[in-house]
């Protein structure tokens, strides 16, 4: 193999941007990264170059580990997204730089100096200045001053992104007859689906540091492991269904299916967990017809056109579908409160004309094909070290797990490994028992901020149980919940075992509230809860029309309904410290729901605000802290 990458991790203040990514790259292969803003690719690749230092794991490059050598020493050719020419030399002795600074004859220079500029399209222009020549011919000098010394391995960082599309699809047309020409080993950035597809001979995606999947482009493309690949590569239609012997139900509709559904994790052990699959269907595997009788497809019902666009050789259509009892769609993401589902389908032009469709027109929909992954579902990280509060948590994380089909990990942080470390594992993993879909554990000697954030950053999670005394946790719950990216759920020591049944979610009009609702309920479906909905506002909203707090609760309540969540709204005038305490009297509530705060300059979230003056007045309650999109970023 011609690079090879083992465990490389790369850390910025605390935080992995590349975390344990083990790659391999075969001889002469063009191979893609592909990720979005901020998913660690140009790290990634720059570390290859040795132009940023490794902080953990190995970079062998033709079976030489490369990892402690400078650039010069690795073989590399390097070509930047912004040219890097220098502007005081002409396009021949950029050209030869890299051959100049390693002593090779004048002679043998030029020489190759020629040929470089022959191949990349640009001969007879070697006279000219960097600045002579349009940002696509400058790309060309780039690429040609990279290969000049004949590297072993050659890495592009989007050398297209600051180009037009016309002259981004030239070069990589030259990209890729150039890479075939020389047989020289590439590894290609890029946040372009369209390059990535058209240049790899294989692709992998990164997603915040992880390397998620890889794999020839039709293969993620047709048949991905996961949400994020199905819903990153290219349009996705993604429904939330059941595998069953006969196929793969979505509601009412079953499909037959020809891909076998199977866990990834050797850990999901439940059979019952592993039903659940995520339905994948393309637009180009949707098809619209005049009647139900006319499909020979299965039918997913009767939509409206939501929208209509041209776009060159097909037709981009947005169904409008009226919800499917009992399924939640992922992709394309429903609008809040809405009643509808939305469909996504493209055809040719031929088939438009022969069936032509305008907006708010009526057809029914077909689905030719569907691909089945496993649905990942829930996964808790439940905190230990042996103490009542710590018993409480196990017991009520423990339960919810296993009504909600979650997998579950046990940390004991601030424990070395030995016997003490083994007995509080097993007694968790004792007190936990059996039912859950997936149960792992393992002990950290870091305090629990510090063990907590380097468990999710290993593994992430969705929610961390975490059992506190309500007078003196507020500082670990700060912590706890500032350590990533997950949502936490506080449990005091008096709080029973048995899942919470009536739900109080607190929350403000606007787009975290909505993060509350939408995660309160994923959560609070699965144990059969009810639900209300409250917003506190001050005493002198009373007089205003309050029609846009009404419209927010309206949303929320037709959210939760399409969960199958009964649910009521409240609003009440006042502190909100006040008001929410009445409002737990009197609706006998037993779990409490309130959004994050927004973390500081520092990244760090102080709860000091409403949780902090609520906590001392929950004695049995668990409190339920949901970090909305905004917190998080």
């Amino acid at each position: 193999m011609s690079i090879v990458l083992e465990d490389l991790t790369k850390r910025y203040a605390g935080h992995p941007v590349v975390n344990a990514v083990s790659l391999t790259v075969g001889d002469g292969e063009l191979f893609v990264l592909l990720g979005s803003s901020g998913s660690g690719k140009s790290t990634l690749l720059r570390m290859i170059a040795g132009l940023t230092e490794v902080d953990a794991g190995r970079v062998m490059l033709h079976g030489r580990d490369v990892t402690e050598l400078p650039p010069a020493r690795r073989g590399v050719g390097f070509v930047f997204q912004s040219y890097a020419l220098f502007p005081s030399l002409s396009v021949a002795e950029n050209v030869e730089f890299a051959l100049a600074v390693r002593g090779t004859p004048k002679t043998a220079r030029r020489r190759r100096r020629d040929e470089l500029l022959e191949l990349v399209g640009l001969a007879g222009l070697g006279g000219r200045m960097p600045r002579q020549l349009s940002g696509g011919q400058q790309q060309r000098v780039a690429l040609a001053r990279a290969l000049a010394h004949q590297p072993e391995v050659l890495l592009l960082d989007e050398p297209f992104g600051a180009l037009d599309a016309k002259v981004r699809a030239d070069l990589r047309r030259t990209i890729r007859e150039i890479q075939r020409e020389l047989g020289v080993t590439t590894l290609f950035v890029t946040h372009d689906q369209e390059e990535a597809f058209e240049l790899a001979d294989r692709l992998a995606v990164l997603s915040f540091g992880r390397l998620l999947e890889a794999g020839p482009p039709e293969e993620l493309y047709l048949r991905p492991e996961t949400e994020f690949v199905a819903t990153f590569l290219g349009t996705a239609n993604l429904l939330v269904g059941e595998a069953t012997p006969q196929g793969v139900r979505v509601g009412p509709v079953c499909f037959p299916l020809g891909t076998h559904a199977e866990p990834r994790s050797a850990d999901i052990v439940d059979t019952t967990a592993a039903r659940r699959v995520q339905v994948l269907f393309r637009p180009e595997d949707v098809a619209v017809r005049d009647s139900a009788e006319e499909a020979s497809f299965p039918l997913l019902g009767q939509a409206v056109v939501d929208q209509r666009a041209f776009i060159g050789s097909f037709e981009r259509l947005r169904l409008r579908l009226p919800a499917l009892p009992g399924v939640r769609a992922i992709a394309p993401v429903v609008h809040f409160g809405s009643d509808s589902i939305w469909i996504e389908a493209t055809r040719s032009q031929d088939q438009a004309r022969r069936f032509p469709l305008q907006t708010g027109d009526t057809t029914w929909v077909g689905v030719r094909r569907v691909h089945a992954l496993v649905h990942p579902g829930l996964r808790f990280l439940l905190l230990t070290d042996g103490s009542a509060p710590s018993r409480a948590a196990l017991a009520l994380g423990g339960e919810l797990a296993r009504l909600a089909h979650a997998r579950v990990a046990v940390l004991a942080p601030g424990t070395e490994p030995g016997e003490e470390a083994d007995r509080r594992l097993q007694e968790a993993r004792e007190q936990l028992g059996s039912g859950v879909a997936s149960l792992e554990s393992r002990t950290s000697g870091e305090a629990t901020p510090a063990a907590v954030a380097e468990e999710t950053s290993r593994r992430p999670c969705d929610l961390v149980v975490l059992g506190t005394a309500p007078r003196d946790g507020l500082k670990l719950a700060e912590d706890v919940i500032s350590a990533g990216q997950h949502h936490l759920l506080l449990v005091p020591p008096e709080a029973p075992g048995r899942a919470p049944e009536r739900w109080l979610i607190c929350v403000a009009v606007g787009e975290p509230g909505k993060a509350d609702v939408s995660f309160a309920g994923r959560l609070a479906r699965h144990l059969r809860a009810e639900a209300t909905i409250l917003t506190v506002l001050p005493e002198a909203a009373r007089l205003d029309d309050g029609a846009q707090t009404e419209r927010f609760l309206a949303s929320s309540a037709r959210t939760l309904a399409r969960m199958g969540i009964p649910v009521t709204t409240r609003i009440r005038y006042g502190g909100v410290r006040a008001e929410i305490l009445g409002q737990l009297r009197d609706g006998g509530h037993d779990l409490l729901v309130v959004g994050s705060p927004l973390p500081g300059k520092d990244g760090e979230i102080e709860l000091k605000g409403v949780v902090g003056r609520l906590l001392p007045e929950l004695p049995g309650l668990p409190l339920l802290i949901v970090r909305s999109p905004e917190a998080s970023s």
